[in-house]
């Protein structure tokens, strides 16, 4: 006979599909646990878009960034905040609840209470699991049911317990509470009290951030209800006590937290306990007011319910056709969408630094991940969101001194190459984020982060100006005696400073400033002082690759400096890339990779590359030989730049090698971590058919994955559409013949953001081989530099002949015209 709860499960499952056959619920294809296995690190668990509390059962697994993990890992408690997709340490998980059905013998001590310890009741089948947007639930292999649901601040859990315990004796539950997170890294002093009349629980502690400097202080605030209260009392290491009530704890000498907390025990477990908590980063009172105000009567399923509808709010504005598409598609694609919205944070009024009333919004973890496609993304499907968050950004200037790269727990991150939150405030810029945004400030902002050294640039602003002023570059081994940082990455950072610069130019011409554009658009060309035209690629071995021309480091004498072109790319097992004082002269990334990585000149780029042909052939050689790793975002933009050299097909070919071979609807269906919903908006993005090149008004169009893609504007309430003829759901057809755009010829591979806002209708006719649509120079995307080595034509075997041109600055009206000269 099924068990009552598969038997729920099926039923529901059963009614999601019919809903989404008559209504088309997007919900009924999202799958919460999709990277929740195999370095995924997703959160699955229960959260409002954005919402500050976070409820899922986290476990020891190794890959517990998130919290919760499918692979094999067991339970360690229940926690109300955590990020999603990060790498790096753990992240939140603090002041995690745990349930006994009873303590064997009636003894408080038989309980076990540190971490560590209650692990081994913490067992659990992987079938137990359900999750879907606003609620996750869980069974331990003792038979204690957790299920858990959230408000912005609050989390509301459910335990049913067995009637009898391990030890074949009556349920009397017991609810812990203790002192730690997920990393285990409480400092002094942590405090807690409870509350012997009540129950409730509060208490606070001092933690670390996960990926950068700095503490932060959290309260907490617990309540429940469902069954009388047989007594209270607080636990140190293995030891509990019903007679005291409050205890204050030192982390100890070793380390390691003591294991320290407070515990409610109960007469009877007969009918579910509901557990109400919420955090604070301003008071345990604040944390209290929290549950009052957001669950005054612990009512699971109308908080579940409203959880649910948020979410489906959040995710109604597209709409595909599911006409002879797999499901897996269909739940690849939307839950890649619901990803996109865990973070970043709203913790709008948890902000003790300052006051304001600006939104603010913590979770940036790291803007490096997010601007290329998951902020880009919320620009499409939620601008309201989008602009509080730029507006958060720009506020944190103001009381900060910098734009952060990286912010997490109230917390400066760590900077991992440029200054990206201008990239974020220029895409936001160009396609009319307004909504209260203080764009002078904003301005402000991002020129101080290309002008102002900032003393510790490990965690803002930029390093190294002086020579990026006097030379043009970042040289490798830099004399910077202004600030202070990691003395590494001179490549990478000199190709996103380019870039950084470049965005910030797009920002001055949107305000009028003609001379601080032209400033920044002849600073974004300090890339080229790396380009080396004769440096040669080899493989350890000593095989040479065929190709010529890299960027390499330079000195501060301007003499050249030599990394392997193959150091830190997928294959290299050996250098060490990231941000330690021994890393290399690019981050996370090879210099192959960020050959590329000139995204607001890639007609120059492709020029020095020799040409289009040999720039597709250059980036077929990063994909086939797997020098890129779709698992990190710097090779989300090289699947879709065959656009540039007059080749879209090759970018739909290459989009379909990736998805879903890398990317699938299955725990293990992640090729690397998440980084706060960047791998879900890449996938979301490919699906739909217009990438982003961030910082640009411009989305480099494939066919969609779908027949049809309705995407509503929620400020203008216009819908946009893509619509494929000749549509071919085994994707052997996946080549673009021809196009229109509101009925008329449309040849331009690429569409600007006004698509979305005014709700064209894009129609693209398909075929199973490659066309001449999208080929010819006037349908390539704009350029800082001119087109060359095209003919005006498209040949399946080459493309050469005469100069074209198009350029950004006659695109964008710098020269007077439309199009470069």
């Amino acid at each position: 006979m099924m068990a009552p709860f598969l038997a729920l499960c099926c039923f529901l499952g059963l009614a999601h599909r019919l809903l989404a056959q008559s209504t088309f619920d997007p919900l009924a294809y999202v799958d919460p646990l999709i990277g929740a296995s195999d370095g995924g690190n997703v959160f699955p668990g229960a959260s409002l878009p954005y919402g500050m509390a976070k409820a899922v059962a986290d476990t020891n697994s190794s890959s517990n960034q998130g919290g919760f993990t499918l692979d094999g890992s067991v339970v360690t408690g229940f926690s109300t905040m955590h990020d999603s997709g990060t790498g790096g340490s753990p992240s939140l998980g603090n002041f995690a609840l745990f349930p006994y059905t009873n303590c064997p013998g009636g003894d408080i001590d038989q309980c076990a209470f540190p971490k560590k310890a209650r692990a081994r009741f913490g067992a659990f089948a992987n079938s137990s699991v359900s999750a879907k947007p606003g609620t996750f639930g869980i069974t331990l292999a003792g038979g204690i049911r957790a299920e858990m649901t959230t408000t912005q601040h609050a989390s509301l859990f459910s335990f049913s317990f067995p009637s009898t315990g391990l030890d074949g004796q009556p349920a009397q539950p017991l609810i812990l509470q203790d002192l730690t997170d997920l990393a285990d890294s409480r400092q002094d002093n942590g405090s807690v009290s409870v509350d012997s009349e009540t129950g409730r629980i509060t208490g606070s502690a001092r933690f670390l951030p996960s990926f950068g400097g700095g503490n932060f202080v959290l309260y907490f605030c617990t309540d429940f209800k469902g069954a009388e209260i047989l007594d209270s009392g607080i636990f140190v290491n293995s030891r509990a006590s019903a007679a005291v009530k409050n205890l204050t704890i030192s982390r100890s000498i070793n380390g390691y937290p003591l294991p320290g907390g407070a515990f409610v025990r109960f007469k009877s477990g007969a009918k579910p306990i509901l557990v109400r908590t919420a955090t604070s980063f301003i008071s345990a009172a604040q944390a209290c007011s929290h549950v009052e105000t957001e669950i005054p009567g612990f009512d699971f399923a109308g908080i579940s319910n409203a959880a649910t509808e948020a979410w489906r709010a959040k995710m109604s504005p597209i709409k595909v056709s599911t006409k002879g598409v797999n499901e897996s598609t269909v739940t690849n694609f939307y839950s890649g969408i619901y990803r996109t919205m865990i973070n970043p944070q709203n913790y709008t009024g948890e902000n003790p630094l300052w006051s304001s009333s600006e939104p603010y919004f913590d979770s940036f973890y790291c803007i490096w991940d997010l601007f290329r496609s998951q902020l880009p993304f919320l620009t499409i499907t939620d601008p309201v969101a989008v602009a509080q968050m730029i507006r958060s950004l720009i506020d944190t200037y103001r009381h900060v001194g910098w734009l952060p790269d990286c912010r997490m727990s109230l917390n400066k991150g760590y900077t991992q190459g440029g200054s990206n939150a201008d990239n974020v405030l220029a895409d936001a810029f160009i396609k009319g984020i307004k909504d209260g945004i203080n764009w002078n400030d904003g301005y402000t902002a991002v020129v101080k982060d290309a002008e102002v050294e900032p003393y510790d640039w490990c965690c803002e602003g930029r390093g190294g100006l002086d020579s990026w002023k006097s030379l043009g570059y970042i040289p490798v081994q830099d004399f910077d005696y202004k600030g202070f940082g990691t003395m590494t990455r001179s490549i990478s950072r000199t190709l996103e400073y380019s870039y950084n610069d470049f965005c910030i130019s797009q920002i001055a011409k949107g305000l009028g400033k003609t001379g601080d554009e032209e400033k920044y658009l002849g600073t974004s060309e300090h890339w080229k002082n790396l380009y080396k035209a004769d440096q040669t690629s080899a493989w350890w071995n000593g095989t040479d690759t065929g190709f010529v021309g890299f960027f390499e480091p330079r000195f501060l004498n301007k003499t050249w400096g030599f990394q392997n072109p193959l150091n830190c790319s997928n294959l290299d097992q050996f250098s060490v890339c990231s941000l330690q004082n021994t890393g290399r002269e690019t981050f996370e990334s090879s210099i192959w990779e960020y050959g590329f990585f000139v995204p607001h000149d890639q007609a120059t780029l492709m020029t020095l590359l020799g040409g289009p042909e040999a720039f597709v052939r250059r980036l077929d050689y990063l994909h086939d030989q797997n020098i890129t790793y779709i698992g990190n975002e710097p090779a989300f933009l090289t699947v879709f730049q065959y656009h540039y050299a007059g080749r879209p097909a090759l970018s739909a070919k290459r989009s379909h090698f990736y998805i879903p071979s890398f990317f699938a609807p299955t725990p293990d269906g992640l090729p690397g971590n998440d980084d706060s919903g960047a791998m879900g908006s890449f996938v979301a993005f490919a699906m739909m058919g217009l990438f982003p090149n961030p910082g640009q008004d411009v989305y480099l169009i494939t066919p969609p994955y779908f027949e049809r893609v309705a995407v509503t504007n929620p400020t203008t309430g216009a819908t946009a559409v893509v619509r494929n003829v000749g549509f071919d759901a085994s994707y052997r057809d996946i080549y673009i013949q021809s196009a229109t755009l509101d009925g008329e010829p449309y040849t331009r591979n690429w569409i600007d953001h006004s698509f979305f806002t005014d709700g064209k209708e894009l129609v693209l006719t398909l075929g199973r081989n490659e066309s001449t649509w999208g080929t010819h120079v006037d349908d390539l995307p704009p350029s800082l530099g001119h087109y060359a080595g095209f003919n005006g034509t498209y040949s399946a075997k080459r493309m050469t002949g005469a100069t074209g041109v198009r350029s950004y600055r006659g695109e964008f009206g710098i020269s007077g015209n439309k199009w470069g000269s």
